[in-house]
């Protein structure tokens, strides 16, 4: 079964940048499509970017230009770059395969204030 830590989060001023990273344990990570999502407080988890196994990348309209999807097989791990933070991205972030049907890691909390 797989598992999934998130980390990178923190408080960064609005225009600020930030890195996360999703380290996955288990076999077969390679062929899954991952996906970042995030939820607000008071609000449904939405999904924020997607990678498929071969790196084609999806974003939701929100994030797109600013934040960016990677992943890197060899260290079974995701990553997510966000620039130009905005307060609405405060949420907590989490990553798991795209259908969402991995267990839930403990996500990493992004707090954007001045």
């Amino acid at each position: 079964q797989v598992q999934l830590v998130e980390s990178g989060g923190g408080l960064v001023q609005p225009g600020g940048s930030l890195r996360l990273s999703c380290a996955a344990s288990g076999s077969g990570f390679s062929y899954y499509p991952m996906a970042w999502y995030r939820q607000a407080p008071g609000k449904q988890r939405e999904l924020v970017a997607g990678i498929t196994s071969g790196g084609d990348t999806n974003y939701a309209d929100s994030v797109k230009g600013r934040f960016t999807i990677s992943r890197d097989n060899a260290k079974n791990t995701v990553y997510l770059q966000m620039h130009s933070l905005k307060p609405e991205d405060t949420a907590v972030y989490y990553c798991n395969k795209r259908d969402g049907s991995f267990p839930w890691g403990p996500g990493t909390q992004v707090t954007v204030s001045s």
